[in-house]
């Protein structure tokens, strides 16, 4: 049997999606795998050229990135599967060192490695379920604050580089949820659990898979024994917005996160929940126009902020 499926989604991402192939082959060794691309009707040629040992699936239409990966996922073989974002590049023998270690701890059914800021800096990836303590902090700012995060968890843990300095992400250990830019799970969890929930057509669709598996008794885990590099947002609408190091993405992420917390809510939560959710989206809008916008002086970040606002 195949060790790892590698799943990768592209939408107009050539030039990464071929740095991110090419990283794959040159620093994977002593271990097997097979790579899956699915692509969303790219309009700038993401299907050629990729290689004879490339299993492509191209769409007609964007079907998103959890229906995608769905058609990825049922298509391999191997006994883990990736899901792995097309702009991201490995620098060391990531694979084997994450099978190596999943095959230790057989209660953990999904896991991930630090991913780095092109820069070398690390970057934020998954957190704490966002249950309604900490989309207040959140919401706040608060958990920016130090020891706050420590003490109640976050959602959005900040990184090592913030003001807070926090080690959350320099050390190993159990979270809630992982980004899909990089995301290793058995292929048992998802027989058992079923891959990607497709209402979810862009974020929180992780969070949401690992609420699952949780439920069905797995565990989640951050390994920070090896890395990859991860540009993030590369096929977001918009330029990204952000004040100092903290980058929150593009105008495609951030309303995409808000309509999958509110889907999110609406199918993990008692549904008194989901108005407190609503008014906490509501009043993270208006403080990130202030922090973002007119303090930071951030034209986009005030547009999309707004519309953010106007959508709830």
């Amino acid at each position: 049997m195949i060790d790892v499926s590698i799943i990768i989604v592209s939408f107009n991402t050539k030039k990464l999606l071929l740095a991110c192939l090419e990283s794959i082959k040159r620093h994977t060794e002593g271990i097997s795998f097979e790579v899956v691309v699915i692509d969303n009707a790219s309009d700038d040629g993401s299907t050629k050229g990729l290689g004879k040992d490339v299993r492509v699936i191209a769409n007609r239409k964007n079907l998103g990135f959890s229906r995608a990966n769905n058609q990825g996922i049922k298509e391999a073989k191997g006994r883990y599967i990736l899901l792995l974002n097309s702009d991201t590049e490995f620098k060391e023998n990531t694979l084997k060192k994450m099978v190596d270690w999943m095959d230790q701890h057989p209660k953990v059914g999904i896991s991930t490695c630090t991913l780095l800021n092109p820069d070398g800096s690390i970057q934020a990836t998954g957190g704490r379920f966002p249950d309604l303590l900490r989309m207040f902090l959140w919401a706040k700012f608060l958990d920016d604050l130090p020891g706050v995060a420590d003490l109640f968890g976050s959602y959005h843990p900040h990184t090592p580089n913030f003001f807070g300095k926090s080690d959350f992400y320099k050390r190993e250990h159990r979270q809630d949820w992982v980004t899909g830019a990089f995301l290793l799970t058995r292929k048992e969890v998802l027989n058992k659990i079923g891959g990607l929930d497709e209402k979810f057509f862009m974020y929180v669709e992780e969070v949401d898979l690992c609420m699952r598996a949780k439920k069905d008794g797995w565990e989640t885990w951050y390994i920070p024994a090896t890395k990859v590099v991860h540009i993030g947002a590369a096929s977001g609408k918009g330029e990204k917005v952000g004040f100092g190091d903290r980058q929150i993405g593009k105008e495609g992420g951030i309303l995409g996160e808000f309509e999958g917390l509110k889907r999110f809510y609406k199918k993990h939560y008692p549904s008194w929940q989901y108005p407190i959710l609503t008014l906490l989206l509501k009043t993270a809008s208006v403080l990130r126009i202030v922090v973002f916008g007119i303090l930071g002086g951030q034209k986009e970040a005030l547009r999309i902020y707004a519309k953010a606002f106007r959508t709830i």
